[in-house]
């Protein structure tokens, strides 16, 4: 019986070591404080062009539109906003520039907006940088009109 109880006792103090082992191997380094977070960089989850928006989501999405049609719509959702700030949408039609829109982004998880264009019947390729305060492209569409 003395036997019997000593073994039970030595196994219950190997497993009772090994749980300990097991947990402090598994805890995590504490971050000095101050150190800084890594945060996500912005991104532009999504961007299509449209043909208008409805209860916040593009409607009308294609690559290619009519020469009938007289407005297109240029439709982002951006992420991991780490402050506010702007964005630009630069419309280009055959390598040159013919507009440039300039909206707010708030800081936060997740944010839409969009810009339009009025195309005036303007046919042949087309194309959208959506950029930062420092003009780095962040995303670029492109479509046509035919």
């Amino acid at each position: 019986m003395k036997k019997t109880a000593l073994i039970i006792i030595a196994l219950a103090v190997m497993i009772a070591f090994e749980g300990m082992v097991l947990l402090v191997s598994g805890q995590e380094k504490a971050k000095p404080e101050g150190a800084p977070k890594e945060a996500a960089a912005l991104t532009i989850a999504r961007a299509v062009v449209g043909t208008g928006v409805d209860k916040s989501e593009p409607v009308g999405a294609a690559e290619t539109f009519p020469a009938t049609t007289e407005k297109v719509t240029c439709f982002i959702e951006a992420t991991n906003i780490p402050k506010d700030m702007d964005i630009s949408f630069v419309w280009t039609h055959g390598g040159k520039e013919l507009l440039k829109t300039t909206l707010p982004l708030k800081a936060g998880p997740r944010w839409r907006t969009y810009a339009e264009k009025n195309l005036r019947g303007m046919k042949g390729d087309w194309k959208v940088e959506i950029k930062d305060a420092e003009g780095k492209v962040l995303k670029e569409v492109t479509f046509k009109v035919e």
